[in-house]
């Protein structure tokens, strides 16, 4: 019980940082804490000026808005977890679908053990799937780790993905042009692969995201499924 209450006042902490600076919140926050991980899962959220934008489209001034914003916002949660939650974020991403007005933000602690990850059924046939998507959009990652934190939150982690021409275009400071094209591109190939990995979780994929950390070298995957129940 103690730590619903904590996913719950983090998911509504979110909710109102989000209303305090985009001027609208989202219809829902949901957070899991299943250490060393903190995911969070938003919905409906896209304010009258971005929704406004999208009917131009002009898509990708929203999502540069919104990256604009992000480490602000970014700091606030990771104080809030530390104080809150007692763990230390070390690295922390977030991607926007604005087509289904969602989102996803994710926190992983400092002291990251992934040989200490649980087993999941179908984890290896998803993991092959990740190395064959990576290896289609820039070349195989060094390891990839896969976590279910519950029923409906999959964590996908990949390390050393980064090509060439990619660590030369951060050197010259497009780093988000390159994380707009990385997007479209690794979204386009999740959906290609969308029916393996549904296959090999016996679940429905209900929606995915991706980021990066580029000077890290390392990417992750969310992948929010669709059980037989409601979320809990």
């Amino acid at each position: 019980m103690e730590l619903k209450r904590k996913e719950k006042e983090l998911g509504s902490f979110i909710g109102r940082l989000l209303r305090e600076h985009y001027g609208k919140g989202p219809g829902s926050v949901f957070a899991t804490i299943s250490h060393p991980y903190i995911a969070v899962y938003i919905r409906d959220f896209m304010s009258p000026i971005e929704n406004k934008l999208l009917s131009t489209e002009q898509g990708k001034h929203v999502q540069k808005i919104r990256d604009m914003m992000m480490p602000t916002i970014t700091e606030e949660i990771k104080t809030y977890i530390k104080l809150n939650i007692d763990m230390e974020i070390s690295d922390f991403y977030y991607d926007w679908n604005l087509d289904s007005h969602s989102g996803m933000l994710l926190g992983i602690a400092a002291d990251l053990n992934e040989k200490n990850g649980s087993e999941y059924p179908g984890q290896a046939g998803v993991d092959h799937e990740i190395y064959e998507l990576s290896r289609e959009a820039e070349k195989a990652p060094r390891s990839i780790f896969s976590q279910l934190l519950n029923s409906r939150t999959l964590v996908i982690t990949r390390d050393k993905i980064l090509i060439a021409v990619e660590k030369e275009l951060i050197h010259l400071g497009f780093h988000e042009a390159l994380r707009l094209s990385k997007r479209n591109l690794e979204k386009r190939l999740l959906q290609k692969h969308k029916d393996q990995i549904e296959t090999c979780l016996h679940a429905e994929v209900e929606n995915s995201f991706v980021a990066w950390n580029f000077e890290k070298d390392k990417s992750v995957i969310l992948l929010i499924l669709k059980p037989n129940t409601d979320w809990q």
